[in-house]
């Protein structure tokens, strides 16, 4: 059974950094990971905003959400 997994970014080169290392090494067999770039997907801030997440780069696994670093908030992103 995997545990979903949505990677949140904006594009600018920290998402990108963070994406590289930490989204795209989750262990597939584990996680079913969604990558999400809200700069081309506004309507899903509010989904973001939902699980927690006040910047980007985040990770949310299990409803969880994890900030990577700052790249940008959210409020940056509307």
């Amino acid at each position: 059974m995997t545990t979903k997994a949505i990677f949140y970014h904006a594009g600018c080169p920290v998402c990108v950094a963070a994406e590289q290392q930490f989204a795209t090494a989750l262990d597939p067999q584990r996680y079913a990971v969604e990558i999400v770039h809200l700069g081309e997907s506004k309507e899903r801030l509010s989904e973001a905003e939902g699980y927690g997440v006040k910047s980007v780069p985040a990770l949310v696994i299990a409803d969880q959400p994890f900030h990577i670093n700052f790249g940008a908030s959210i409020e940056q992103l509307r």
